[in-house]
């Protein structure tokens, strides 16, 4: 039998290397729905944007995949997908998003992966995936989809 990417991301996957990382959120990509949301919680070094990377991947979109800290939000767009990459670190609201006009790049088929999204709660559609990465004791990180 076939495991699904969700249910190993429930039950945690603990990977080695960034390539790794990137990997298991290219496998998401491919699974996850059109208008998918995922908010992505983590430390500094957690590997956020390094998920960020793979999702872009396995959407097709090869674009270089950066961490979006100053723009606050950036568009990458590829194989007729837009993949939209928001770092909250700097807002202390969800009203200082909206003032951003992110909702006019919501235009099917897109996907959206959030950073710090504890900074933006409201801000955050009700059905969005809460995937925490964290370090492990021995240098390695946890996936965990909540």
């Amino acid at each position: 039998m076939v495991s699904s990417i969700f249910a190993e991301l429930r039950a945690g996957l603990v990977t080695g290397t960034a390539e790794e990382t990137r990997a298991v959120a290219a496998r998401l990509a491919a699974a996850l729905p059109p208008g998918s949301t995922l908010a992505l919680h983590g430390d500094l070094g957690a590997g956020k944007t390094t998920f960020v990377q793979g999702l872009a991947a396995g959407l097709g979109i090869n674009e270089q995949v950066t961490s979006p800290t100053f723009n606050i939000f950036t568009l990458h767009r590829g194989a007729g997908r837009t993949l939209i990459h928001v770092d909250a670190y700097r807002l202390e609201s969800g009203a200082q998003l909206e003032d951003l006009m992110i909702d006019d790049f919501l235009t099917p088929p897109w996907w959206l992966a959030v950073e710090w999204p504890e900074k933006i709660p409201a801000w955050l559609p009700a059905d969005a995936l809460h995937i925490d990465l964290t370090h492990t004791p021995d240098r390695r990180h946890r996936l965990v989809l909540r």
